[in-house]
């Protein structure tokens, strides 16, 4: 059975960043990168083991992405430890949304999932 856990229990920070030198707006291509660090705010270490995302472009075109860990690893997060990672995207528009969860397990085998909130992407400068 998986549930989703409390937010005070692992916390989610996230950071984006437009690739300019990697975009090709002519072309409808817009390279995002995003860093996210997982932080384990409970009482026991905790292992990240899949994701899913849910990509949408201001077209209203909704991409999702599955998998097994982020950026090839399954890291496992001890009590008052962080992970962090940088991965990227591209959207066919200069804004998008990204949202999500990652499936978790305690070292106890319970597992559970953890809501990735919403977040933009979008050009600098872009929106007022």
């Amino acid at each position: 059975m998986t549930k989703t856990v409390s937010p005070n229990l692992i916390s989610i920070e996230v950071k984006t960043h437009y690739l300019e030198a990697q975009s090709e707006p002519d072309n409808d291509q817009y390279v995002f990168a995003y860093t996210i660090t997982v932080t384990n705010t409970s009482e026991q270490p905790v292992q990240l083991l899949t994701r899913a995302w849910r990509i949408t472009d201001a077209n209203h075109k909704i991409t999702r992405v599955a998998g097994d860990g982020v950026v090839g690893e399954q890291p496992h997060i001890a009590s008052g430890e962080s992970f962090s990672y940088t991965s990227g995207t591209v959207l066919a528009t200069p804004i998008g949304t990204m949202q999500g969860h990652y499936g978790m397990v305690t070292t106890e085998g319970e597992k559970f999932e953890v809501e990735i909130p919403s977040f933009r992407l979008a050009v600098p400068n872009i929106l007022h």
